[in-house]
């Protein structure tokens, strides 16, 4: 029986981010921040992630919504310090809505010519009966009937894995910034680089109402509901009622009841059958895959549906651990469950329900971790994968088993820390020639602490600053650095002091309740 270790953590002072996390955040900056062209007359670089679970997700866009799960995961660990995550977000965005965000919708149109021709290992995802003459999951098929040609990608009747993560990643920025931007103007690239003007707020309307007049789901691709990309649009929704208050998230709740009585198919005993890898409603046909990769249907919707239905979540979770085996030490693993998305989703989620015997298990496996970079400082895992850069949506899943606490991840959509926008924060750091490892305010003390590192190692020992905004009484403070009083700062401005620092492992103090100890 899988143990729920979740708990409400977000005021408490925790560990700060591991050397691994600190060497995926230092890729993730990398590519974030080096400029690369998504428009139609360009191509991303080639870390971008579109190599992973041909054909469906061989979309860069894939990686840029799943590299964001990992950014409000990190902020526990530094909520006194959100720049260099809002700026991740903002890059992930910029770049989600060109042409190449959404490639597949302005070019995959109509039906396939090609689906009399897909190699036998496709076959497998496209219905017995109809096989030869209908399209491969991946093919957006954007124009055909009943729809027509639909040139917005969120705007459109399907879409649904465009706009979705698309919703969830603008939910993500939210979270970590605390930035009212909900009704900020958001132009979106279409069919023939048309561009349509969206927000955040009329985003996840609009998605709602979609699920409210589609108890099985909206579509993902043209005809096919998926589970794991509805789930997804779901969790956007989650988050946005949370930060924001609102009820579009209401109308998911009947799609999960539909999907617990349709998708999960059950044996006489109890035990799990199979469980829907998508349903077409137009041919009403359910494509569910046999073995241990049918059992993979359902890892695939836990991350996303665990932080809006627990307790369905750990049902399908416990299903997929008995039919898979992996739940019991005595079984080695089976040759078919080596598929590195399933047993990340398999790690992370033991992982966050606090099941020890499965994540003991599974972590047996070599993910092989590896640290790279010039100067060795960026990390990633490499799943056996023959690649010049480490595939961001596999390692998107593994590094939230890295980055945070257990439960993390449900916190984000049920707990979030509100008051952290309010509080004492680092602006201006010098990254990444210098890391935060832990940023965190103790308000009833009235004291931040701050644990830095040298994000770039050929830096250390240079000089660096930075501000601390919304400090109370700033002439009151007093500040240490690795327990030695420290006279490096300066009063900067009314609620803000700036300090001067050595680029290197320190353990900085500031004590802003003035000596007595707790903040007027």
């Amino acid at each position: 029986m899988a143990r729920d270790t979740s708990r409400n953590i977000s005021a408490e002072l925790v560990g700060g981010l591991n050397d691994r996390s600190l060497g995926w955040l230092r890729f993730m900056w990398d590519k974030a921040t080096t400029h690369d062209d998504w428009s139609d007359q360009g191509e991303p670089h080639a870390w971008w992630d579109r190599y992973t679970v041909p054909p469906m997700c061989t979309f860069p866009r894939f990686d840029l919504a799943l590299m964001g799960y990992v950014l409000p995961v990190m902020l526990e660990s530094t909520p006194a310090w959100r720049e260099v995550y809002i700026r991740i977000a903002d890059e992930l965005i910029r770049r989600y809505v060109t042409f190449w965000g959404a490639i597949d919708w302005c070019t995959l149109i109509g039906p396939d010519p090609n689906a009399d021709r897909y190699p036998p290992e496709w076959q497998t995802r496209v219905p017995e009966s109809l096989r030869g003459r209908y399209a491969m999951p991946g093919w957006t098929a954007n124009g055909i009937e009943p729809w027509g040609l639909q040139p917005d990608p969120v705007g459109a009747d399907g879409n649904l894995f465009y706009r979705g993560w698309l919703n969830l990643l603008l939910g993500i920025r939210r979270s970590v910034s605390g930035e009212a931007g909900e009704h900020d103007v958001l132009n979106v690239t279409g069919y023939q680089n048309r561009e349509f003007p969206w927000t955040y707020a009329r985003m996840s309307e609009f998605i709602s109402a979609q699920f409210a007049s589609r108890p099985q789901g909206p579509h993902c691709e043209n005809t096919k509901i998926w589970p794991f990309c509805v789930s997804a649009a779901g969790l956007g929704l989650k988050l946005h009622d949370t930060l924001l208050g609102g009820t579009t998230h209401e109308p998911v709740r009947q799609w999960v009841d539909y999907a617990r009585k349709h998708y999960l198919h059950l044996t006489r005993d109890g035990e799990l059958d199979r469980f829907a890898l998508y349903y077409d409603p137009i041919e009403e046909v359910e494509v569910t895959m046999l073995g241990p990769t049918g059992a993979g249907s359902i890892l695939t919707v836990l991350q996303n549906l665990y932080p809006q239905d627990r307790e369905f979540s750990i049902h399908l979770y416990e299903l997929a651990m008995r039919y898979l085996r992996w739940d019991d030490p005595k079984v080695p693993m089976i040759s078919l469950a080596r598929d590195p998305l399933m047993l990340s989703q398999g790690l992370w989620m033991a992982r966050e329900v606090g099941d020890s015997t499965t994540e003991d298990k599974i972590r047996k496996v070599d993910f092989q971790p590896r640290f790279f970079g010039a100067e060795n400082d960026r990390f990633a895992f490499w799943f056996g994968l023959d690649s010049q850069w480490p595939r961001g949506q596999l390692n998107a899943t593994m590094m939230l088993t890295e980055c945070g606490r257990p439960g993390a991840w449900w916190r984000v959509f049920n707990e979030p820390n509100l008051l952290i926008y309010n509080q004492p924060t680092l602006r201006g750091v010098d990254y990444p020639n210098i890391g935060i490892r832990r940023a965190q305010n103790d308000m009833t003390r009235g004291i931040l602490e701050i644990d830095t590192v040298a994000a770039t190692p050929s830096r250390r020992g240079d000089v660096s600053s930075f501000t601390i905004h919304r400090v109370p009484n700033p002439a009151d403070v007093s500040v240490t650095v690795d327990n030695i009083d420290y006279t490096r700062w300066r009063v900067s401005s009314a609620d803000s002091i700036e300090m001067e620092v050595d680029i290197n492992d320190h353990r900085i103090r500031v004590d802003f309740a003035g000596g007595s100890g707790e903040v007027a």
